[in-house]
């Protein structure tokens, strides 16, 4: 049976796959599958995203193009996989999924009690979304998988509009915006953990040191001359919020597992 679920207006991919989860999750399905019709997530394998969950491994199982690398280095363009490791590289931070690669593949499964548990009325609606999904089920504590999937591009066929650097510089004020979220919600309201105050330090410290830093090189080309004390204050400030910074990155990847 084919159950067609419709928008009176265009509210971004990531609403649709909402509307989905949430519709699923009424009619008392288990499990929900996201697949593309592009034709670029082979259905021969979605039962590799099924078994994680059935097990109890996992609650939500994504695809990890990055796992089949030597196919995957054949068919996906050369700018796509940089910005594929740019995006990664931010959603670990951001998501606190530091094991996660490829956050960009859409081919996903998801358990009924991570749909109804998740307030997906604040999650983000447009492109970007798996990255903002991963946020949210990280700040609910669920156990994420990555799949080992084959990486399709069919030739003559309309591609992902993704286009590398440019997607990640766009998504980046979100990735931003939903590590605070998570910080938040996660560690000063759920619980309690001190990593948000090795962040904060890290915050405060690293930027104010470089921004010293600056002001001191500056002083030092003007022939102003720059002090020994004011030189140790300055490399102090840097590595210690850089300390501070790594410390919360270790303790969110611990409490993350």
């Amino acid at each position: 049976r084919i159950g067609l679920l419709q928008h009176t207006r265009n509210q971004g991919p990531g609403q649709a796959i909402i509307t989905g989860y949430l519709q699923s999750s009424a009619e008392g399905n288990d499990i929900t599958v996201v697949i593309g019709g592009d034709y670029q997530m082979p259905l021969e394998e979605v039962g590799n995203f099924l078994d994680p969950l059935i097990d109890g491994q996992a609650d939500y199982t994504k695809g990890n193009r990055f796992l089949l690398w030597a196919s995957t280095r054949e068919r996906m363009p050369r700018i796509r996989i940089l910005g594929n490791i740019i995006i990664t590289a931010l959603t670990k931070i951001a998501s606190g999924y530091y094991k996660v690669m490829d956050v960009v593949d859409g081919y996903t499964a998801i358990t009924k009690k991570a749909i109804d548990l998740v307030d997906w009325s604040i999650a983000w609606k447009k492109y970007g979304y798996p990255m903002d999904f991963l946020i949210r089920l990280n700040a609910y504590g669920f156990r994420v998988k990555d799949i080992p999937r084959t990486a399709i591009y069919l030739k003559g066929e309309r591609q992902s509009q993704i286009k590398g650097l440019g997607y990640a510089l766009r998504v980046s004020p979100m990735l931003i915006r939903g590590f605070f979220w998570r910080m938040f919600f996660k560690y000063l309201y759920l619980d309690f953990h001190p990593l948000v105050f090795f962040f904060f330090c890290g915050m405060v410290l690293l930027p104010l040191g470089m921004l010293f830093g600056f002001y001191l090189i500056y002083q030092e080309i003007t022939d102003i001359g720059v002090s020994g004390p004011r030189s140790i204050l300055c490399a102090l400030s840097i590595i210690t919020g850089l300390q501070f910074l790594l410390f919360g990155m270790w303790f969110d990847m611990e409490a993350s597992k």
